[in-house]
């Protein structure tokens, strides 16, 4: 039996990476591209967690792989739609240490291809049964709907905090709309593979979404420590953290306003206090809600060799996450 879920990730691996080039193939081989090689090496790059996660939980619940892999190859393949249209719209050019979509194929085409991945998943679903075509549906939706949400202009994020329209749990809605919700459906796309009943779907539904949930804090930490260390913060950067902090540590405000104002902060050791006590409680809640994830699963969980798996999972993943 695996030790760790990076154990249970290295095998499985190369078997959804196969199936997700196929499936990739299948969808773009007809479609004349400027540079397909690159544009398939961007796409086929991810880690596949998410994928991996359907796996555990449908063996973990009494499923088989043969079950779970297509499933798990729908919810990878809403995440890479959706990196594809983030990329463009927040104009980054590397993916990992590979091209953007966009900047290999141009924005129209690139928009287009994610569109149409988005559109297979779905289809994929829906041929496996009612239940999965409405667990990927509400997935791309919310997942929308979260990209939506998220701040982007300084400006605007700006007088939206100083006209008091904003609303302090807004960071619980990003982090639960922008990863929760894809590692949420992942896990019940798991259980639906193993035939469990709605109880447990439930269930490893909440486990996947407090670890989504914990690791889009992660995330935010870990994109908080660079600007630490550099010292310095733009306002588009800020942008993109104003809700964190805001959450985490909202004596910030006023500094925050100034950045979002189009003034680059240069982090003295007194903000740097600041960030530092934002780290401290976003690493306490990357706790609590992994712990609460693993809580999910502990009445309703048969004792079998996957269960102890399914408990080091949350953790270990983020331990992952943050040795990368």
């Amino acid at each position: 039996m695996f030790t760790s879920f990076q154990d249970y990730l290295a095998v499985l691996k190369p078997r959804l990476d196969e199936a997700f080039e196929q499936q990739l193939s299948l969808l773009l081989g007809n479609i004349t591209m400027r540079d397909a090689a690159a544009l398939m090496a961007t796409l086929e790059a991810g880690k596949k967690i998410r994928g991996c996660l359907s796996c555990m939980i449908s063996e973990a619940l009494g499923g088989t792989i043969e079950s779970a892999v297509p499933r798990a190859i729908a919810v990878e393949l809403i995440q890479a739609a959706t990196l594809i249209h983030d990329d463009f719209v927040d104009q980054d050019t590397v993916r990992g240490k590979r091209p953007a979509a966009w900047t290999l194929e141009g924005a129209r085409r690139a928009v287009l291809i994610g569109d149409v991945i988005f559109a297979t998943a779905i289809k994929m679903m829906n041929e496996l049964g009612r239940e999965d075509g409405l667990a990927v549906s509400r997935a791309i939706a919310q997942v929308s709907q979260g990209a939506l949400h998220e701040p982007l202009d300084p400006l605007a994020l700006n007088r939206q905090i100083e006209s008091q329209g904003w609303n302090d749990r807004f960071y619980e809605e990003i982090i639960h709309l922008k990863t929760g919700i894809l590692f949420g459906t992942a896990c019940h796309l798991g259980a639906i593979a193993a035939g469990a009943d709605g109880r447990l779907r439930e269930v490893t539904y909440r486990y996947g979404l407090r670890i989504g949930e914990a690791y889009q804090i992660a995330d935010d930490l870990k994109e908080l420590k660079q600007h630490l260390d550099n010292r310095t913060i733009h306002p588009k950067q800020m942008a993109a953290l104003a809700p964190t902090f805001l959450y985490f540590v909202g004596e910030m405000r006023p500094y925050i306003l100034t950045v979002l104002q189009g003034r680059r902060l240069e982090i003295s050791d007194a903000v740097a206090e600041f960030f530092n006590t934002a780290a401290k409680r976003m690493e306490q809640e990357i706790t609590r809600r992994l712990q609460s994830a693993v809580s999910e699963i502990e009445e309703d969980f048969p004792h079998n060799g996957y269960r102890e798996l399914a408990r080091k999972a949350p953790s270990d993943l983020i331990r992952m996450f943050k040795e990368s």
